[in-house]
């Protein structure tokens, strides 16, 4: 049996999550997920999900929380996207710097699958691409 790193299973999630972004949604999926880490360092964890759940209404907002609330969160399994900024702010001082790590580190596979899997726009410079 291959065992996997848990840098894999980031990876493996944040790559078949972007996948399944619907087309109309990737424009602000991609956005979102590109400010989330900022935001986190910035804000703190709490902050950032909090204004993704401000936003719930819009589906890129609803699919983001979505995928972070399945991706096995240390003390944060079993929770629906829409109840992660919650228990989040519930979380005592050392959870909630363990769920802050390890979203941080979801992020970047975030970014990373964003950046290899949702296209460009007709019209958009690609780097090494002559108009």
């Amino acid at each position: 049996m291959k065992r996997l790193t848990r840098e894999q299973l980031r990876a493996l999630h944040a790559y078949q999550c972007v996948e399944r972004v619907p087309e109309p949604e990737r424009s602000d999926y991609g956005t979102r997920v590109g400010a989330l880490g900022s935001a986190v360092l910035r804000n703190g964890l709490a902050a950032a999900l909090a204004f993704l759940e401000r936003e719930r209404e819009k589906p890129a907002a609803h699919r983001l929380l979505d995928d972070l609330a399945c991706s096995g969160i240390p003390g944060l399994s079993h929770v629906k996207g829409k109840e992660l900024p919650g228990k989040v702010r519930a979380l005592e001082l050392r959870s909630y710097m363990l769920a802050t790590r390890e979203v941080l580190h979801l992020v970047v596979w975030f970014q990373r699958a964003v950046q290899a899997t949702l296209t460009k726009k007709e019209g958009d410079h690609v780097a090494g691409s002559r108009p």
